[in-house]
């Protein structure tokens, strides 16, 4: 299934950050994580929602500021 990564920005923008077919197993782990890295950058996933008219999921995130990423990882 096509997957679409959407950060939504500290302007309340939506910006498109990724899109690309996910298999059955990446789409099975978003029920076990709750943070995911797109090209190097690391995002909180908010929610989700199935675009039934087009055969697409959209995952909303927000950007994880640097210091909270470094704090959790200590």
């Amino acid at each position: 299934m096509k997957v679409v990564i959407m950060e939504k920005t500290e302007a309340g923008e939506l910006v498109a950050l990724d899109a690309r077919d996910w298999n059955d197993q990446m789409i099975a782990m978003m029920n076990h994580a709750n943070y995911l890295l797109v090209n190097g950058k690391e995002y909180e996933m908010v929610e989700g929602r199935l675009n039934v008219n087009e055969p697409y999921m959209e995952v909303l995130v927000l950007a994880v500021k640097q210091e909270a990423s470094e704090a959790a990882k200590a």
